[in-house]
């Protein structure tokens, strides 16, 4: 008997108090909530599956069609010409990479270089630009006071001069 009761308060403990200290609830919902009814284990998979086609969907959109070149059949005959057109172009950075990378460290060592180097000459440049910039503000902030100096000194001049 006693067994059974020091169970039952083990467990109840486990249950509802240990739950709420280790994850402890937020308040109650509002009186004018509708509670939601739990989905069917049908409705779960469904939510799933939809979930999924949408979320490879999003990798395709973002990688490409070369993985997956039977949806873009679909969409009629003009559009993959177009698209095969546009991939003619030269790789991007990260498509010379993935190359690079899978020839290994002999080939994947001047790619980083190539990039490293580009990214220094685009600083380089961009921080040239900023520093021609900032000199011809000063110079026109020079220009500017000195101009505001001049007529004041001409007057005072001039006031010298008549007397």
């Amino acid at each position: 008997m006693k067994l059974k009761v020091v169970y039952r308060k083990v467990s109840d403990y486990i249950r509802h108090d240990l739950k709420e200290i280790v994850l402890p609830s937020s308040l109650p919902d509002p009186p004018h909530v509708v509670k939601r009814r739990k989905l069917t284990w049908h409705e779960r998979f469904l939510v799933l599956k939809e979930a999924s086609r949408l979320y490879a969907a999003s990798w395709v959109r973002d990688i490409g069609p070369e993985l997956r070149p039977n949806d873009y059949k679909k969409q009629g005959d003009a559009e993959p010409k177009k698209q095969a057109k546009d991939t003619e172009k030269e790789p991007s950075v990260l498509e010379d990479l993935a190359v690079a990378a899978r020839g290994g460290m002999e080939t994947l060592r001047p790619a980083l270089h190539r990039v490293y180097m580009t990214r220094a000459s685009n600083y380089k440049d961009a921080l040239a630009s900023f520093v021609k910039g900032y000199h011809e503000g000063v110079q026109q902030v020079m220009q500017n006071k000195e101009e505001a100096q001049v007529p004041k000194d001409e007057s005072s001049d001039n006031s010298k001069k008549t007397s």
